[in-house]
């Protein structure tokens, strides 16, 4: 028994060490994967089990740093009219003065407001749509005070 739960553990490991190389556009060659199995063979369970969650962890804030976190973050209608009065639903627009960035026209205190970090416009759109619903549940339409009303 203690073989196949290691074993699962080892399989588990690899499937995140392959998809955290993957996101970070830099997949594991055939002898990577084979030197980091074999490295593997040499930990106990107990250091298997902490190891894959520690991937595990890993995977999902490279996930969310890279895409924006969950892929299918709902919008609010309102959100979605609001966007293409601000900037035509453009995720990459600057205002003319710069001040004002991305698919909503965040400023970069707004934007840090809601847990944002870097440019707004540089943040992938679901990221985007998500730091807007927030901000959008804690002040409705007025965070927008042309665009939405």
């Amino acid at each position: 028994m203690h073989r196949v739960a290691k074993r699962q553990q080892i399989d588990r490991r690899m499937h995140y060490a392959r998809k955290l190389a993957h996101l970070r556009s830099d997949p594991l060659t055939r002898a990577e994967r084979s030197r980091k199995r074999a490295a593997l063979h040499t930990f106990t369970l107990n250091e298997l089990r902490a190891s894959t969650r520690r991937a595990a962890r890993e995977v999902r804030q490279t996930r969310s740093r890279r895409f924006g976190g969950a892929p299918n973050v709902p919008i609010p209608p309102v959100l979605e009219s609001i966007a293409q009065c601000e900037s035509h639903a453009n995720p990459r627009a600057i205002s003319a003065g710069g001040t004002y960035r991305g698919k909503y026209q965040f400023s970069f205190s707004t934007w840090a407001s809601v847990g944002g970090r870097g440019d707004p416009a540089a943040a992938s759109e679901t990221e985007q749509d998500r730091r807007a619903a927030m901000l959008y549940k804690t002040g409705g339409a007025g965070h927008w005070p042309v665009c939405g009303r």
